[in-house]
């Protein structure tokens, strides 16, 4: 098997990042894997401009997991300020989900973290209708806040939700 190089994304890589990102969370292909949102967004996760945007931000980042000249995985990651760091739009090929990519992603994102951004916690926000995802961020030490954050209904580039009852729960884990 060939090796997997983890890197920080460039601008070059944002056609594979939106291909990878979309099938991922998006449509058909999604359901190959099992971290799908088909089932509560249509439309698209992210889009070009958007990734440029992360890309831009000094506060930001994505890795992106690589075997060969294939991207099979990436991450964002961000500073929060006050010691707290956040991770989302943790995405790996559908059909290689379940053999530890996103493990070495959230490791490398806890790292990255801790060292680009001097976090000592890290949040996340997650789709409470995802039960077999929280259980999985759980078995990685994540815990839930008690504190909720609403889905941007008014946003169409985040997704075409299909139900009325979308928000996200908050989940921390402290970094070591």
């Amino acid at each position: 098997m060939t090796e997997i190089i983890i890197r920080e994304a460039v601008t070059a890589d944002i056609p594979n990042l939106h291909r990878l990102i979309e099938s991922a969370y998006r449509g058909e292909a999604s359901r190959a894997g099992w971290t799908t949102e088909a089932d509560l967004l249509g439309g698209q996760r992210t889009d070009p401009d958007d990734l440029a945007g992360i890309l831009a931000d000094p506060a930001q980042a994505l890795l992106t997991a690589w075997r060969g000249d294939e991207l099979v995985g990436c991450v964002l990651i961000a500073d929060r300020g006050e010691g707290t760091g956040y991770f989302g739009m943790l995405s790996v090929s559908p059909t290689l989900q379940g053999g530890g990519m996103g493990r070495r992603l959230v490791e490398a994102a806890h790292g990255a973290l801790a060292g680009r951004f001097g976090a000592h916690r890290v949040r996340i926000s997650v789709f409470p209708q995802r039960e077999t995802l929280i259980a999985w961020y759980r078995r990685l030490g994540y815990e839930a806040t008690g504190e909720t954050l609403p889905f941007p209904y008014d946003d169409p580039r985040l997704g075409l939700p299909l139900r009325d009852d979308l928000h996200f729960i908050v989940m921390e884990r402290a970094l070591a």
